[in-house]
């Protein structure tokens, strides 16, 4: 089986250029995970690099199959120059290496939470996982082994998290987007749930 990471690296070097900065984080028991940083205009852009290494098993699978299983990393977007956003490094790894310490299967609609603020003064302690392809298309890869999905993370606030838990995550969207909710800005607040 071929390596996947440095496909992966190359399908985010041609989506989102050359990075800017990069950091790893290794955490016991687990797979290395780097944060590459993407720098385009006004937009920071960071993409985890690892989380795709193993395919993500089912929790309640006896054994889990080394090849077999959705893959995936994650990409965050947000505005530069209004808060330390360079901070979100850490949480980033730890969402990221979540499938592998926790054995949860990231996909659209999930809410991810890190239970302290993204970055200093972030208004945010969760991300919702919204549907990839927009951004960074999927990698595919050889048989039997799933393609990579590049999964675009929303920032959410805790008012947003609860609201989404009851109402659902297509709900939480389509009221940002009716709101006109800036979603890459750092500090914003919550949107209007009444």
């Amino acid at each position: 089986m071929a390596d996947v990471l440095p496909l992966v690296e190359a399908r985010l070097v041609t989506a989102l250029g050359e990075p800017d900065a990069r950091a790893a984080v290794t955490f016991l028991g687990t797979d290395r995970v780097e944060v590459l940083r993407f720098q385009e205009g006004d937009i920071v852009r960071y993409a985890t690099l690892g989380m795709s290494a193993q395919p993500m098993a089912d929790p309640t699978a006896v054994i889990a199959d080394p090849v077999a299983g959705p893959r995936a990393e994650l990409v965050l977007s947000v505005r530069s120059g209004l808060a330390d956003t360079d901070k979100v490094l850490r949480p980033l790894a730890v969402l990221a290496a979540s499938p592998q310490v926790e054995g949860v299967v990231v996909a659209p609609g999930a809410s991810l939470d890190v239970g302290e603020p993204l970055w200093p003064g972030a208004p945010f302690t969760s991300v919702l996982v919204a549907e990839p392809g927009g951004l960074v298309e999927d990698l595919e890869l050889d048989e039997p082994m799933e393609s990579v999905r590049f999964l675009p993370l929303l920032p959410m606030t805790p008012n947003e998290a609860a609201w989404k838990r009851v109402h659902g995550a297509q709900a939480l969207q389509e009221r940002w987007l009716t709101r006109g909710t800036d979603l890459r800005h750092p500090t914003r607040a919550s949107v209007a749930l009444d």
